[in-house]
């Protein structure tokens, strides 16, 4: 193992405790210094993914058998049901025109071309997922209903939002926060974030887009 490995699981180590002993501070959760934001972000090597996950399948047990109420909502699964829902003849289309865009079309004499089959994509997708009436509109309609089920418990519900990586490169973290800020009824919700941290509040999607400071969240540890 290299030091920079170490250091990497040591730091990811060190923001699940942060996070937890904040949850479970005296008088109520403290993710925030701002008391009506109640938002945190958790970044981690995206390479650190399936121990993220352990260390959140921990917490969450945890919270739980502590009587809280916890939510754990998949980017992923939200974006494939967006995706899903523009039909099978819609998502058949799509995956015909990447591929051959991709590998090129010796019939008509185009070239393979991976970046004009990204755009494609991008270009397709972006629009069923980004603004306030995308994802986010679905992240706040998960996060209302179970608000609901747990009435009265805004210090011991927990809202995680994870596999945000399967946005990329369609849709910034930083723009879902944006989107469901206000609509949350204060309630802790912390968002799991693979990536890389640049400075004290730049962080950078998967380590490959430029580094976005439009964050006001309490970034860990």
């Amino acid at each position: 193992m290299t030091d920079q490995q170490l250091f990497g699981q040591t730091m990811l180590d060190e923001a699940v405790r942060a996070l937890r002993a904040d949850l479970l501070a005296p008088g109520g959760p403290r993710i925030s210094t701002m008391r009506n934001y109640r938002f945190a972000i958790l970044p981690y090597k995206p390479s650190e993914e399936f121990k993220l996950r352990r260390h959140m399948r921990r917490l969450t047990d945890e919270l739980k058998g502590a009587g809280w109420g916890v939510l754990a909502i998949s980017l992923q699964k939200l974006l494939v049901d967006r995706i899903r829902a523009s039909g099978d003849a819609g998502v058949q289309a799509l995956i015909t025109r990447e591929k051959r865009l991709f590998f090129g079309d010796s019939v008509k004499g185009s070239e393979p071309s991976p970046e004009r089959a990204l755009e494609h994509v991008r270009e397709k997708i972006a629009p069923l997922i980004e603004g306030p009436d995308g994802i986010a509109a679905d992240v706040v309609r998960l996060i209302t209903d179970f608000i609901k089920s747990h009435p009265d418990r805004a210090d011991q519900t927990l809202v995680l939002i994870g596999r945000s990586g399967a946005l990329y490169p369609f849709f910034r973290s930083s723009a879902l926060l944006k989107h469901i800020d206000g609509k949350t009824q204060n309630i802790p919700v912390v968002l799991l974030y693979p990536g890389e941290r640049r400075d004290t509040t730049a962080l950078s999607f998967m380590g490959e887009l430029p580094a976005d400071r439009d964050y006001r969240p309490r970034i860990y540890p």
